[in-house]
């Protein structure tokens, strides 16, 4: 059993992440493309991975829960907030129509960049803003998730998702919580608390 099955069986499977399409996208795409050359021996552990100047690589069991949880569609639009190295969207373009992704940081969207066009991932478009505007030019949108913790959920990206649509993210009190919007109406929300998580924090505007 190579390393990315064991990932698949024992840390995906082997916990709660049994949605077939998030197991084979997470199987499609190649984490170590992700990954700094010298942690690509490592790229199939199950725990965030430094990427440089105090970022990281989400777990893959946090990528596939995400992504479990969100339940992309093939025709469906959606927004990331948080870039990163591009490892968080190329699994979510396997699930959906085209991925929007926000990078705050210039250096990581140029990363998220060239990894996915390193990985084959034609579906993805990445921009160096402040995610937490969202992308409005491409809204609404059906999903939006967000990789870093923020104090709450602006208001800017509730405004761009789709009636019907879910916002997943990160939010960040006195501990960081994953929390599950569901917009049911033009201006009602159903909320859903998940799991404890621990991201980097969201910078930019969301710290104002």
């Amino acid at each position: 059993m190579n390393s990315k099955e064991r990932m698949i069986e024992q840390h995906l499977m082997g916990r709660d992440i049994n949605d077939i399409s998030v197991l084979e996208a997470m199987e499609k795409v190649q984490r170590e493309i992700f990954v700094p050359e010298g942690l690509k021996y490592r790229a199939y552990e199950d725990s965030p991975l430094p990427i440089g100047e105090g970022q990281t690589i989400s777990q893959p069991y946090i990528v596939a829960y995400m992504a479990q949880i969100l339940k992309p569609q093939s025709h469906e639009k959606i927004l990331e907030v948080g870039s990163g190295c591009g490892y968080n969207a190329a699994v979510l373009a396997q699930l959906s129509a085209h991925v929007y992704s926000v990078e705050v940081i210039e250096w990581l969207a140029d990363l998220a960049k060239m990894n996915l066009k390193q990985a084959g991932v034609k579906n993805v478009t990445v921009k160096h803003d402040d995610g937490y505007h969202g992308w409005p030019e491409h809204a609404p949108f059906d999903k939006i998730m967000l990789t870093a913790a923020t104090p709450s959920i602006p208001d800017q990206l509730k405004v761009q998702l789709k009636t019907g649509g879910k916002i997943l993210a990160p939010v960040s009190n006195s501990y960081q919580k994953l929390i599950l919007l569901e917009k049911t109406g033009e201006n009602e929300f159903k909320e859903h608390d998940l799991i404890y998580v621990r991201f980097v924090p969201m910078t930019g505007e969301s710290q104002k």
